[in-house]
């Protein structure tokens, strides 16, 4: 079958359940892909080596099928555990690091038949949209190797895009499934939280700014990874009930749903023009299909919005990080970043703490209103286009200074701070032929209705069909 690596994730499964093309086939036509583009990319780190893989692909095509994902290489986040394969969560005090036990995620995945390979490259600890880190080096962006590919997962993007993995796991506190979904010409879906459990590790009530969930170049590869990641963990008290096929309900009219643009915030969210006249084009396509599509402001301040987002942020950092942090040893060798975060959350008193998620629960009241009005809302994915994957981070953006090193993507706070489902989705390309996208968002519990929407955006553009160059 020729271009193996080029199909679709679903088509790819179907082809294996028909017997079209074996698993074995499967395996070495992506891992001779990772082979020649992965050098020059950093997408993919700690990869298997190739016998054990084929190995593995060889006994997948003698055994039953176990699910969808039977048969097909898959390469995980490197934040979450995998028995016998290498978690450096991107820092230099994990680097070697072989959990004997498998994360849920990862524990779900496998279940459903894939082949793990190995791991996809993250920013230490996953902070911060832009993926390099001390262990394993700089991720680049396939559409111009001197880009960032965003993060923090930077490298499912561009395995993704490169086309080293055909769907891909990632995971989203500020903006990391729909950042670099934007960057790298994919899609990116942050699930409601509490759609996908996380790890029964640690407390399970008080943090809800983080979520995982899945990546693709379809809608419908999306909506099959998160049918394989969704469902209830009775061990944690916040997750949402177990739904319906959600690939099953893509195929919606989707004509008269209402839509409204929140662009810039009347001037909040310092993005540059470029960025912002292409995110505001993409909107034509659902215009094209029979939406009614808006602009909006909300009737609320985004800097207390921000503001609520920076204390919430530090403290459900350090209470993660702080054992690290509380070692001078393991200290010495955090980000600077990452000590910022930490520090700011040892700062906090209770009454902090509750100021901001007052404010929060006041945000939640006014959006809740929007929705009573609008079935989804959009926002551009990032602030400006992949930028020097040399740098740090964006000091300045539309000619605004960044204060800190993640103000540079304040436009996805306002989706994380309640835990909405939202899916980061290709806008197209710049003048410069870099990639952008925007974040259309819903209530809470209406990942379903996003889902339908961006199926329906998706058969209209086809983004992704456009590969980086040379590929």
């Amino acid at each position: 079958m020729h271009d193996l690596t080029g199909l679709s994730a679903v088509d790819l499964s179907a082809a294996i359940a028909r017997g079209d093309v074996s698993c074995v086939e499967v395996m070495q036509a992506f891992l001779d892909r990772i082979d020649a583009l992965n050098p020059k990319l950093n997408a993919i780190v700690a990869l298997r080596p190739r016998e054990e893989l084929l190995a593995e692909a060889r006994a997948a095509d003698n055994a039953p099928r176990k699910g969808w994902l039977h048969g097909l290489p898959f390469a995980i986040k490197d934040l979450a555990d995998t028995a016998g394969i290498v978690t450096a969560r991107g820092s230099p005090i994990y680097a070697g690091h072989v959990p004997a036990q498998d994360s849920l995620l990862a524990e779900r995945v496998r279940a459903a038949g894939a082949i793990v390979i190995g791991k996809t490259n993250t920013p230490e600890f996953g902070m911060g949209s832009h993926t390099y880190n001390p262990v394993y080096g700089t991720t680049l962006n396939p559409y111009d190797t001197t880009k960032s590919a965003g993060g923090s997962s930077g490298g499912a993007g561009a395995a993704l895009a490169a086309r080293l993995l055909p769907v891909a796991d990632g995971s989203d506190m500020m903006g990391s499934l729909r950042n670099p979904a934007a960057y790298n010409n994919v899609y990116g879906f942050r699930p409601s939280y509490g759609r996908v459990p996380a790890d029964n590790v640690g407390d399970v009530y008080l943090h809800e700014l983080a979520t995982d969930g899945p990546m693709g170049r379809s809608v419908r590869d999306v909506a099959m990874l998160l049918d394989t990641l969704a469902g209830p963990d009775p061990r944690q008290p916040h997750c949402l009930p177990k739904e319906p096929s959600f690939a099953g309900r893509l195929d919606a009219d989707v004509r008269g749903r209402r839509i409204g643009w929140l662009g810039d915030w009347d001037g909040f969210f310092a993005i540059e023009p470029d960025m912002l006249a292409l995110c505001e084009g993409a909107l034509d396509a659902f215009a094209d299909l029979g939406c009614r599509v808006e602009p909006v402001v909300p009737e609320f301040d985004p800097k207390a919005v921000w503001d609520a987002w920076l204390t919430l942020r530090h403290w459900a950092i350090s209470a993660l990080r702080q054992v690290e942090y509380a070692d001078p040893h393991k200290r010495a060798l955090l980000k600077p970043e990452a000590i910022w975060e930490i520090e700011g959350g040892l700062k906090l008193s209770a009454l902090d703490v509750h100021r901001a998620s007052v404010i929060r629960s006041d945000w939640l009241r006014c959006v809740t209103g929007l929705f009573d009005r609008y079935d989804a809302l959009v926002l551009p994915s990032a602030q400006l286009f992949p930028f020097d994957a040399a740098i740090t981070w964006p000091a300045r953006v539309a000619n605004r200074a960044m204060t800190t090193y993640h103000q540079w993507m304040a436009v996805v706070v306002p989706v994380s701070l309640l835990g909405l489902p939202a899916l980061g989705m290709p806008a197209g390309f710049g003048p410069g032929g870099l990639p952008g996208g925007i974040q259309l968002f819903g209530r809470p519990g209406a990942d379903a209705a996003i889902l339908q929407l961006g199926h329906a955006y998706h058969q209209a553009t086809h983004w992704p069909a456009r590969r980086p160059p040379d590929q």
